[in-house]
């Protein structure tokens, strides 16, 4: 394998998606679309990637990290002129540079590297990515020589009727000689109706000069679609959410109905897991092996281990051991994590708090910032208050111990090991271990009260 670099353009505004956030950071399945591109990049053998930068240019550099050179396009003079930006990165060098678009997602790494294989096997100076439209209107056709190279691309406008039946289109990706590539550019103009300089005039350029320019047609035209409008994104967003679900039911997960289900790119899940309609996984989740995602679930940068069932629930940013069950209607919010073997039922809300081993909470409890031992029954109704208006406190439960229904935990409080808080309680006082805590008022009953109402 040669060196090989890329270029991709991220420069534009992208005043077509009617959109304050720069076009190539709208999110596609978690990931701002530039990201795809990057990675695809990186995928087909890329060590050096440059990306020119003009809009939002701290944004785009932020969103890709520290993975990738920048270079800024302070004004938006054309494809060309983006190019020409990254020289003092790329010019000299010897290798092959692979220009490519920003606003490209479905774009595969496999593709990428067909496309430089052709080109470093073909020995041209130049090679475009094509790909063959059943309706090619809006693009710019490929004209082939009698020996298969690219004898030049016309755009539609300037297309004969002939012309305009070509299929087989310009995708707008490029691998070119690099050290031609930089050398062509300082000779390209603006002489266009636009005033721009054009990266598709280096062909020419070298056609003149009698280099050879080849193309590699890509085998699925979906995969080149370009984002400029919202309903770009809506079909490229269709078509990544299919590809994604089919890489998961490769790989040995179910999914009721793939069609309805919101799995972002980087979730991971096990093999045999259940994934029902409507579920959402997003975020760095991991999925276990042998779960059940059920029906409107949703899970956040969540990681959720082997044989754990969740039902109608919300997860966010927590970890939930083993052969636990969670829901329906529950939700487990940030940094929580929750044990082995535990049961978190309806209307159950979680916070920031630990739950041991075969603890129980089963209906109608809020947990927040507390950490319960293993064993633990907590009754319906229980609260723990955490919050006094100005900060946050925090409960410890102890290993074996009954919360009685209807409890107020006031935190910052601690419960030993094997102790009873009976019903109704509320506990402002630590409890030591093996102890039963009960607060609450004698029981007063007033006669012939229903006598009184009819008074009244």
């Amino acid at each position: 394998m040669s060196n090989r670099m890329a270029v991709i353009m991220a420069a534009g505004k992208g005043t077509r998606m009617k959109s304050s956030l720069y076009k190539v950071l709208h999110p596609i399945c978690g990931l701002p679309m530039v990201e795809y591109v990057k990675r695809a990049t990186q995928e087909s053998g890329v060590k050096d990637i440059v990306a020119v930068v003009g809009h939002g240019a701290e944004a785009v550099q932020e969103a890709l990290g520290n993975s990738v050179h920048y270079a800024l396009q302070e004004e938006q003079l054309g494809t060309g002129h983006a190019v020409q930006q990254a020289a003092e990165q790329l010019e000299g060098r010897s290798g092959h540079t692979l220009v490519i678009c920003g606003d490209t997602p479905l774009i595969t790494g496999d593709t990428l590297n067909k496309l430089f294989e052709v080109h470093e096997s073909s020995g041209s100076k130049a090679t475009v990515l094509t790909a063959i439209a059943e309706d090619s209107t809006g693009y710019g056709r490929i004209v082939r020589n009698a020996q298969g190279h690219v004898e030049r691309i016309v755009e539609e406008t300037d297309a004969t009727d002939e012309e305009r039946l070509i299929k087989e289109i310009n995708t707008g990706t490029f691998v070119f000689d690099n050290e031609a590539l930089f050398k062509s550019l300082k000779n390209i103009t603006n002489g266009n109706a636009q005033g721009e300089y054009y990266l598709t005039d280096v062909l020419g350029l070298l056609e003149e000069a009698g280099e050879t320019v080849s193309a590699y047609a890509m085998d699925n035209f979906e995969d080149a679609i370009g984002i400029n409008d919202r309903i770009a994104l809506a079909e490229a967003t269709r078509l990544m959410r299919a590809r994604i679900a089919r890489r998961h039911m490769m790989n040995g997960v179910t999914f009721v109905n793939p069609a309805a289900t919101q799995i972002e790119a980087d979730v991971t899940i096990g093999q045999d897991t259940v994934i029902e309609t409507g579920v959402s996984l997003k975020g760095n989740t991991t999925i276990g092996k042998n779960c059940f995602i059920g029906v409107n679930s949703e899970i956040y940068a969540s990681e959720i281990a082997d044989n754990v069932s969740i039902t109608q629930s919300t997860i966010e940013e927590s970890f939930i051991d083993e052969n636990t069950g969670v829901g329906p209607y529950a939700h487990v919010r940030p940094a929580s994590t929750i044990g082995k073997n535990v049961n978190i039922g309806n209307f159950v809300e979680i916070k920031n708090s630990i739950l041991g081993d075969n603890t129980k909470s089963a209906h109608l409890t809020y947990i927040g910032d507390a950490t319960i031992g293993r064993n633990v029954n907590i009754g319906s109704g229980t609260i723990f208050v955490n919050y006094d208006g100005v900060n946050k406190h925090r409960a410890i439960v102890g290993d074996d111990s009954f919360i009685g229904c209807n409890s107020n935990i006031l935190s910052p409080v601690t419960v030993g090991d094997r102790s009873f808080i009976a019903a109704g309680t509320t506990l402002t006082d630590d409890v030591p271990d093996e102890a039963l805590a009960i607060s609450r008022t004698d029981q007063i009953n007033i006669a012939k009260y229903w006598q009184k109402l009819q008074k009244k």
